[in-house]
């Protein structure tokens, strides 16, 4: 079955005053129809340029991206819009992602009225009403300010926006990084909840690992622009290959310290995302780094059924296995 969002060798470069910054760079991923992906990584590594260039809010340097079938990368001006009610996105910080003059009735509203959904205002209406319900806001809040609200109450807003229009696919961009503890549990069950109840398929963005294996299917590690494993959540936690992705893990905090619990250390200097030479960009900082991991690009193999790795040290273990 054809997954829902396809990305083939999909690269995103900004010009900066040292060369090109390879934000995203040559990335393949799919997400099927109401499934979940998480996409993690440290700041900086590329997640939320990943997500926007997905959704053309940032236009690619290269590759392709696949909705439904269908290459979006060439989309016309027109079909962007009409494209625009099927792929939204809910921001990092729901505070300056709305805007401070527009009460929660007109920032709800905005899309319907920017595409023309309802052509009386007691139906207009009606549907702010739905969405406000639907995402567990009070009805009193409908002339309300983001300033007077709280942080939970506000990506609710967020959320309701995003849902608007009835899409199919969101991109969250850390929906929950800017929230407290509890807030966030009540936004990723809700997220969970609307997944269930309208059959959307998200792209879950964040640096919380924690987060991530609540919601997500399969999960996407990020490092430097590039993906270095991508496999099944439950894989990813119980049997984690790369050694980025093990040093993450071992970075969740946890309540308790096991005992003979040794936490991976990364040492050594970032490399440059500016012009990076070929190779495995983790090299400098990593302890298997060998004569193949530089001089030329690693590209992603599948290690176990459904379970894909960059890295020739997890290679050469799968073939001494073999």
């Amino acid at each position: 079955m054809e997954p829902l969002i396809r990305t083939v060798n999909l690269k995103k470069y900004f010009d900066v005053s040292g060369g090109k910054l390879h934000a995203v760079d040559d990335v393949n991923i799919t997400i099927p129809k109401g499934k979940t992906l998480g996409v993690v990584g440290e700041s900086g590594c590329g997640k939320s340029t990943l997500g926007r260039t997905v959704l053309r809010l940032i236009e690619p340097t290269s590759g392709e991206v696949y909705f439904e079938g269908e290459n979006i990368t060439k989309a016309s001006r027109g079909e962007l819009k009409e494209l625009r009610k099927k792929m939204q996105i809910i921001f990092q910080d729901p505070f300056s992602s709305l805007n401070p003059r527009m009460s929660v009735f007109d920032l709800i509203a905005e899309p319907l009225v920017t595409h023309h959904i309802y052509k009386h205002r007691a139906d207009l209406t009606d549907r702010i009403l739905e969405l406000m319900e639907e995402v567990g806001l009070a009805e009193r809040y409908v002339n309300s300010y983001p300033h007077e609200m709280d942080g939970g109450r506000r990506q609710r807003v967020g959320v309701a926006r995003a849902l608007a229009l009835g899409p199919e696919f969101i991109v969250c961009d850390e929906p929950v990084s800017a929230l407290d503890v509890s807030i966030q549990a009540q936004i990723l069950n809700l997220l969970m909840d609307l997944q269930d109840n309208l059959g959307l398929t998200y792209m879950f963005i964040t640096h919380d690992l924690s987060v991530v294996k609540h919601i997500s299917d399969e999960i996407a590690v990020m490092y430097l622009g590039q993906c270095v494993e991508h496999c099944p959540t439950k894989e990813l936690f119980a049997n984690p290959m790369h050694p980025y992705t093990k040093a993450l893990l071992s970075a969740i905090p946890v309540p308790k310290l096991r005992k003979n619990f040794t936490r991976k250390i990364i040492r050594g200097e970032v490399s440059t995302p500016i012009d990076p030479k070929p190779g495995c960009r983790f090299a400098s900082r990593c302890d298997y780094c060998q004569a193949g991991c530089t001089g030329s690009d690693i590209p992603l193999k599948e290690y176990s059924p459904g379970h894909y790795v960059a890295c020739p040290h997890c290679v050469e273990l799968m073939e001494k296995k073999e």
